[in-house]
């Protein structure tokens, strides 16, 4: 299966999403969307296909998001989309998409519902929660 993850290499979410798509088996195709910024297309793309709009996948924590202005109420989805193609940071992560779905994989555990297979449990992240036990049932996010 073709898997595409939009990945911030400094989140841990993002890193625990990339490591179980790993760990089961995939090797998907790693877009570094800091470095790449996003295009109107692609991002208009991925939210319809997420059932997102920008405002569900606007990043607030970390990002200029409040200096900008974006978290008022009254701004416009459009408004958000620009700063988002300005500031790719303002994308929240990891996004994932296969042919079973796009998903914006928060927490990190929301991404086996989009995998076929599963990596081998124990399944520990990176903070020591442990998401799938060792008979192989989900048990965390």
């Amino acid at each position: 299966m073709d898997i595409v993850i939009h990945h911030n290499p400094d989140c841990g979410t993002s890193r625990n999403v990339l490591k179980i798509i790993r760990d089961a088996g995939y090797d998907p195709t790693v877009i570094a969307y800091l470095d790449t910024g996003w295009t109107r297309p692609q991002l208009l793309a991925l939210f319809a296909a997420a059932g997102l709009r920008p405002r569900d996948a606007l990043r607030s924590q970390r990002s200029p998001a409040q200096e900008l202005g974006l978290l008022e109420d009254g701004v416009s989805d459009e408004v958000i989309l620009e700063h988002m193609l300005l500031h790719p940071i303002l994308v929240n992560r990891p996004i994932v998409a296969c042919r079973n779905g796009v998903r914006l994989c928060r927490p990190s555990g929301a991404v086996l519902d989009l995998l076929d297979t599963w990596p081998k449990g124990p399944w520990v992240k990176e903070d020591g929660q442990i998401l799938i036990d060792a008979d192989g049932a989900k048990v965390g996010d």
